[in-house]
């Protein structure tokens, strides 16, 4: 299966949720005042965000009256012109070549499928031909640094661990020293999930990255934050508290495949800047995909 078919297919229930609707919706007649209220209904209730959605809507009609000379462009066309754009403006370049070992810091609040996506992106990234350590830093969930050597067995890495109830910090400290001295080129800690409401737990976070820097000042190198795409607008309080804290570097976004809400890619992306780096799009363990801009719209809006 191509990855546009796996992006279709991970896609389907924001499509059916989103553009079933719009496409019948439009094709009612003229797009009049009432048609464009129930356009605006409809993106907010997909979770693109009333901001966004304001903004889309008026970019997308300004399209629409500059190209009213050809019969074949309709709002539909201007709606998909605008997504796109909106998306690839904050798609800046993954580099990984920075520091040595490069580190990734996974952070998310509790049940987003953190430990899981840091299993199958060492997997993806391994495949890629980087060499690749994991650090066990989810010290407080039973089981937590099990799983992830599980996923480290899988993905054929190792996996630096001192078990559960250790101090997180000290576990990242000792994973960064062993990439280094094993010519690892990429270090992914994986981190306890925390409510983003809790300053205490925010809090041992920043310690962890303190600590990072004294191996390396400029460590870690990315912050990606994971998002589970269900919880749909909650996940824009989640990314603000977690960017205040910590100044992420780029999203993950899972469980596409699982709600209808899939808007709430734009509505992030949109309002904070930041780059959606992977998106998740099934359970299985290639389903975890390097998000484009333009495979994601080809894939919700089809040709």
């Amino acid at each position: 299966m191509s990855l546009l078919q796996r992006l279709r297919q991970g896609l389907d229930k924001t499509r059916s949720g989103f553009i079933d609707k719009l496409d019948a919706l439009l094709s009612r007649g003229p797009v009049d005042a009432g048609v464009l209220e129930e356009l605006e209904d409809l993106l907010i209730t997909s979770d693109f965000g009333v901001e966004t959605t304001g903004a889309i809507l008026e970019d997308a009609r300004r399209r629409c009256k500059q190209n009213r000379k050809d019969p074949d462009f309709h709002l539909r066309d201007g709606l998909r012109e605008v997504i796109r754009e909106r998306l690839e403006a904050h798609q800046t370049p993954l580099d990984l070549t920075v520091g040595n070992p490069h580190v990734i810091l996974v952070v998310g609040v509790n049940g987003v499928g953190k430990t899981t996506t840091i299993g199958k992106l060492a997997c993806l990234l391994g495949n890629d031909g980087h060499r690749v350590m994991l650090a066990a830093g989810d010290t407080f969930r039973a089981a937590a640094v099990e799983q992830l050597q599980i996923w480290g067995e899988r993905a054929g890495c190792p996996v630096i661990a001192q078990g559960q109830d250790a101090d997180a910090a000290s576990v990242l400290f000792d994973a960064h020293a062993a990439a280094s001295a094993r010519g690892c080129d990429l270090l992914i800690g994986d981190t306890a999930g925390r409510l983003h409401t809790k300053v205490n737990l925010m809090e041992e976070l920043k310690k962890i990255k303190r600590v990072l820097g004294r191996r390396d000042p400029q460590a870690p190198h990315d912050i990606w934050l994971v998002l589970d795409a269900t919880t749909g607008q909650n996940a824009i309080s989640q990314v603000r508290q977690f960017h205040e804290a910590m100044a992420l570097t780029g999203l993950i976004v899972t469980k596409l495949d699982g709600t209808a809400r899939g808007g709430v890619i734009v509505g992030i992306a949109d309002r904070f800047g930041l780059p959606i780096r992977y998106i998740g799009v099934g359970e299985g363990l290639d389903d975890l995909k390097p998000f484009a801009a333009d495979a994601f719209v080809e894939a919700l809006f089809g040709r």
